[in-house]
């Protein structure tokens, strides 16, 4: 409301209505402006007299301003003894135009009173006339509307306007983020907005909607919270206020602040807003090459095959393509074509192209396909054989790209005779699981004699199985640890000079059912002796049944929980059963075979290979599952090992601990089901992103090994392998401990340098605890010991523990005294925790639940995770000394430098950027950095951390011992 701008009456209401004090007039304001205004002298009468408003519509404001401007006159020159020089403003509010002449009452309740004005300048005879201007504040405002009422008491004034108003932020745009014209409400209250056109927010926890305070005067206070960033294809423009579309021939991959880059080699893009370049034709990217990498294509094809032919073994070698496509992984595969026997029929085979795929009894040595080297030997091939091998050239876009590799083909024809196929293989015995095998010797010619015959064999259900191979001097074999009542599928081969022979034709054969063996002369002894038999029976199952009840009461007293109501559970070794099988029957849920699908083999363990798989259980949700997996030709003693990791794993229920799914035992192959952990293993994963998580991040994943460690030292169960390599990683980041096969027994088969014990046994010494190596004392406490390693190698970003270090060397360097030192840039509270867990005396080593709890203070305390160690070395740790790079006058050339410091990965990149010699090295930084190629910030953080050194270095330190 504002009086200034109306021209006509007012209409506002007078009390008492029979007296109307108030006169509404016509005047003109300082500009000489017609306004409306009001009047009243009653400086002789001390009653009340009121002037309201019309209803004010109050919006959306909750706090309005009301300013009046008025002139007042002095009582000293009026005389009256009821004069006064100040007058009252009240307001009613309402939600709709509901006042009467007499409603609401004219007094304080129910109107509220805002203020009792005074002037500052009062009208004098003579004087100067000054008009009044009062600003008031009305809050917490709640009706849709309201009325002012003015109260005069004796007064002699004029009111010459009254404007309400509110204040509100204008629409801004800012930092990719929209605000739009906003009412302020409260001090706390944020006022949202949105992100410009072709900007976005982060998926996620960050993904949250710009927020910014609008003040009560109608500013914007503060900074906004926004997380609004350019989308890909599109950069910052007009400083932080819109995003614009990358021109044609530039690219953004992500979202953020960074700007558009020019498209890489071999593309181009030709629209606006591009997030990739796509390659130019006759050129890809691999699918593991990031967008910004350039365009490459296939290489060219293998040059000056040669053949060395020896009987029925062909060794091929050739020069690498001229051409590798602009990519350096370069690889080669051998194809095989048989043509049939030599002569013109085979080579007229081989002119017109139709000839079959050799079949599998060829063997190709390293493999046929993924050769880093341009060398291969072929061997078991036929004699007197058409062969065609094609050489083909492969890098990664090849599989990407429309065009056949590049291949090169070389025609070979064998000489010498082998074997012919064998014949008469049949069953000479049989038995519930073994098969005995015989059959004719081949009859050689040019006076050639077999060398071995090969057998192999696996179940007529199982086709896509592999086979199993066994060996034979002789012209029968016997097959072992095979199922009962199950049919096999067996041939044969046999060796002579000149190579292998073709596989005999598939013949089948069965295993025997329960007791089929036996002949009619045992059926009748146990008939003659079964009241024997009986009374046998009835005796050892008393003497059973006795043991296994003092056994489980054995148990019960171990663990504790069920004599004495306490809930810890305790680990149970499952060697202390008589029967290893029940144990895994009892801790591990056996799991149809045919709920498991294998997909690929992700690597190769103790016994047998490990497979990524899905496990879809009827009524569960399909998920991944790693499988471990049993090869065949265990021997019982190889199968119980094995399956002690499930019998141990299963007593397990902790999120920092690897989950067992389960086992299965009743068919081949035997395997484990564990959950799949998408990172692998912890020390590879720190390896392939060095440098890349924040210390509070590092400090999270110890806290979830070391909560792991407590579950299990809390089970009075002793780990005796914790290492880095034996964590594993899912892609939440949450570590968990795996690898329980080895806690019992340490094998030589342990893919860390182990070290034989004075009292025999096999023990990773880099990780473990002085008295575990003389002593075998495997404890808690030696656990813990191994944890401290694990943490050095988690700070370091999975550096080898004691580096190059022989093993006799480090138990040297523990015995007096040296510790690790703490690896760049950690935090002095965490190495003192680490050499806290070295303690030498074993008793004064810190618990799990004391470690647990004093990672938990530091990630609470962050500031505390900022201090580190000095630079300089420590006299007194000379295994600081192992880490220190060599001086700059002791490094011969750029390369040798670059091996130093383990980065030699961008040796040809600093030399074709011209980084030649040390004197240009030494004065690096990030810009140059980033320019060679080195985009890790890890590794950016490590080359000029060891150029710092080689500048402060002048002499290498060598171990005092």
């Amino acid at each position: 409301m504002n009086t200034k701008l109306e021209t006509s009456d007012l209409r506002w209401t007078n009390h008492p209505a029979d007296d109307q004090q108030w006169d509404e007039l016509s005047g003109l304001d300082e500009d000489s402006n017609s306004v409306r205004t009001f009047q009243i002298c009653t400086p002789d009468s001390p009653s009340s007299y009121w002037l309201r408003t019309r209803w004010i519509p109050r919006q959306a404001a909750t706090t309005l301003y009301v300013e009046i401007r008025f002139t007042m006159m002095e009582c000293a020159a009026i005389n009256q003894r009821h004069c006064k020089e100040t007058f009252n403003l009240y307001y009613y509010q309402s939600d709709s135009d509901e006042a009467t002449p007499t409603h609401p009452a004219w007094m304080e309740n129910p109107y509220t009173k805002v203020s009792t004005i005074a002037a500052d300048h009062l009208l004098r005879r003579g004087g100067e006339r000054r008009s009044n201007v009062k600003l008031l504040r009305l809050e917490g405002l709640w009706g849709a509307g309201l009325y002012l009422a003015f109260q005069s008491q004796g007064t002699c004034m004029a009111l010459l306007s009254v404007r309400v108003f509110f204040r509100k932020c204008p629409p801004l745009r800012r930092a990719f983020a929209s605000f739009p014209e906003t009412i302020p409400h409260s001090l706390v209250e944020q006022a949202q907005g949105v992100c410009v056109e072709n900007a976005v927010t982060p998926p996620g926890e960050n993904s949250k909607l710009p927020s910014m305070l609008c003040g009560e005067d109608g500013q914007w206070v503060g900074q906004h919270t926004s997380n609004c960033a350019c989308r890909p294809g599109y950069e910052a423009g007009d400083g932080d206020e819109r995003c614009r579309a990358c021109p044609s021939g530039h690219f953004k991959v992500g979202s953020g602040s960074g700007g558009c880059t020019s498209c890489p080699d071999k593309s181009n893009t030709r629209i606006p807003g591009s997030a990739y370049c796509p390659c130019l034709p006759g050129y890809d990217r691999a699918d593991s090459d990031p967008p910004h990498a350039a365009c490459t294509r296939p290489p060219s094809a293998p040059r000056h095959p040669v053949c060395q032919l020896n009987d029925t073994m062909v060794t091929l070698e050739w020069r690498e393509p001229l051409d590798r496509g602009g990519r350096e992984d370069l690889s080669y595969r051998l194809l095989c074509s048989d043509c049939g026997a030599a002569g013109a029929a085979g080579a007229a085979r081989a002119l017109v192209g139709s000839c079959s795929p050799c079949d599998d009894s060829i063997l190709y040595r390293p493999s046929q396909s993924g050769l880093t080297q341009p060398r291969i030997i072929i061997w078991g091939l036929r004699p007197q054989t058409n062969y065609i091998f094609t050489i083909q050239s492969l890098n990664a876009v090849s599989a990407v790209s429309q065009s056949e590799p590049a291949s090169i083909k070389i025609n070979i024809t064998t000489s010498r005779d082998v074997p012919p196929p064998v014949s008469g293989l049949k069953r000479a015995a049989a038995s519930e699981n073994s098969l005995s095998m015989k059959w004719n010797p081949p009859v050689l010619q040019n006076q050639h004699q077999v060398l071995e015959y090969q057998l192999r064999y696996r179940r007529v259900d199982d086709r896509e199985g592999l086979w199993e191979y066994l060996p034979s001097k002789s012209s029968s074999v016997i097959l072992t640890g095979l199922q009962r009542a199950t049919q096999y599928q067996v041939q044969v081969r046999a060796q002579s000079q000149a190579g292998y022979g073709s596989f005999s034709a598939l013949s089948n054969f069965s295993t025997l059912p329960d007791g089929a063996a036996h002949s009619q002369l045992v059926i009748t002894a146990v008939l003659v002796s079964m009241a024997m038999l009986l009374l046998v029976a009835a005796v050892t199952a008393g003497f059973i049944c006795y043991r296994k009840r003092r056994r489980r009461s054995a148990r019960t007293d171990k663990a504790g929980h069920y004599q004495m109501g306490q809930t810890m559970k305790v680990y149970i070794d499952p060697f202390t059963y008589e029967d290893p099988n029940e144990a895994v029957r009892e801790f591990a849920k056996e799991i149809d075979a045919s709920f498991v699908k294998i997909e690929e083999v992700i690597g190769a363990g103790e016994f047998g290979e490990v497979c990524r798989g899905r496990l879809r259980i009827p009524g569960r949700k399909e998920n991944y599952v790693a499988i471990k997996t049993l090869k065949g030709g265990y021997t019982e003693k190889q199968r119980r090992d094995f399956l002690s990791e499930a019998s141990i794993m299963g007593q397990f229920q902790h999120p920092n601990i690897i989950h067992l799914e389960g086992v299965i035992t009743t068919s081949c192959p035997v395997m484990i089901l564990t959950e799949f952990m998408e990172n692998g293993a912890l020390d590879s994963f720190l390896r392939m992103n060095d440098g890349q998580f924040t210390t509070i991040q590092l400090v999270g994943m110890l806290r979830g090994i070391a909560a792991g460690m407590k579950y299990l030292s809390d089970m009075s169960f002793v780990h005796r392998d914790l290492a880095a390599r034996n964590i594993l990683v899912n892609s939440n980041l949450v570590c968990k401990v795996s690898d329980f096969g080895l806690s019992r027994f340490l094998t030589e088969n342990s893919s860390d340098p182990t070290y034989t014990s004075s009292l025999g046994g096999k023990i990773p010494i880099r990780w473990t605890a002085p008295e575990a190596i003389a002593y075998r004392k495997f404890t808690s406490a030696s656990d813990v010991w191994s944890y401290g390693i694990v943490m050095w190698e988690v700070m370091s970003y999975g550096e080898r523990p004691y580096w190059d270090m022989s093993n006799q060397d480090v138990i040297n360097a523990i015995e007096q005294d040296y510790r690790l030192p703490p690896p760049p840039d950690c935090p002095a509270s965490l190495h003192a925790l680490m050499l806290d867990c070295w303690q030498k005396e074993r008793a004064n080593r810190p618990r799990f639940c004391d470690i647990v709890g004093g990672l938990d203070r530091l990630i609470r305390n962050p500031a505390s995770l900022k201090m580190t160690h000095p630079e300089l070395l420590s006299p007194s740790q000379p295994l600081l000394d192992q880490r220190v790079p060599p001086p700059l006058s002791a490094c011969g050339s750029v390369s040798e430098w670059l091996r130093a410091i383990k980065m030699e990965r961008y040796e040809q990149s600093f030399l074709q950027a011209g980084f030649t010699n040390l004197d240009v090295i030494s004065q690096l930084n990030t810009e140059d950095l980033l320019r060679v190629g080195v985009t890790l910030a890890g590794h950016q953080k490590k080359i000029l951390s060891s150029i710092q050194t080689l500048r402060i270095h002048t002499a290498t330190p060598t171990l005092l011992y």
